[in-house]
């Protein structure tokens, strides 16, 4: 009987103790695509989602949110060779990994404690480093796309990647 209760015991403590787990910073799985009937519908809602995520911790959320989207979307399209609209998603990306230094600042200045989200943000542009490297080094450094009817147009993928880089280095 004495073995049943701490056998029962045991069970309902694994069962019921709140368990810690740590894991590192992972992107999110791609999203709807360009080309995609629903990526015009995201897009709307990305926009309309500035407005629910309001504050200081809101707005760090949304931009580190949609930095993350629209990384994994340029990687996926880079990976695909749909070079035009990479760079898109990458010039979006870029726009909001920008956008979120100043939330945390702000807050900081408001007396908001941001240190998980300094640590968090931190991770996140190391993950996007990495991201932006493996890629630099499986690209062409340049891209030459002749459209029908229309001038030829160079895409300087290197340095693009770069500056993306050099962007989440100085953050």
């Amino acid at each position: 009987m004495r073995n049943l209760v701490i056998a029962l015991f045991i069970i309902l403590y694994s069962l019921f103790t709140p368990r810690i787990i740590f894991a590192e910073y992972a992107l999110p799985y791609p999203s709807y695509m360009p080309g995609n009937k629903l990526y015009v519908v995201s897009k709307i809602l990305d926009r309309a989602k500035s407005w629910w995520y309001w504050g200081a911790i809101g707005q760090t959320k949304y931009h580190m949110m949609l930095s993350d989207k629209y990384l994994v979307e340029a990687k996926t399209l880079f990976e695909y060779k749909q070079y035009l609209l990479a760079i898109n998603a990458l010039r979006l990306s870029d726009e909001h990994i920008a956008e979120a230094p100043k939330y945390i600042t702000m807050g900081k200045s408001r007396g908001v404690d941001m240190v998980q989200f300094e640590s968090l943000f931190t991770a996140e542009l190391t993950v996007h480093r990495t991201v932006l490297e493996k890629l630099k080094t499986e690209l062409p450094k340049t891209f030459i796309w002749t459209p029908e009817k229309q001038p030829v147009t160079t895409i300087n993928i290197d340095g693009l990647l770069s500056a993306a880089i050099t962007l989440r280095a100085q953050q």
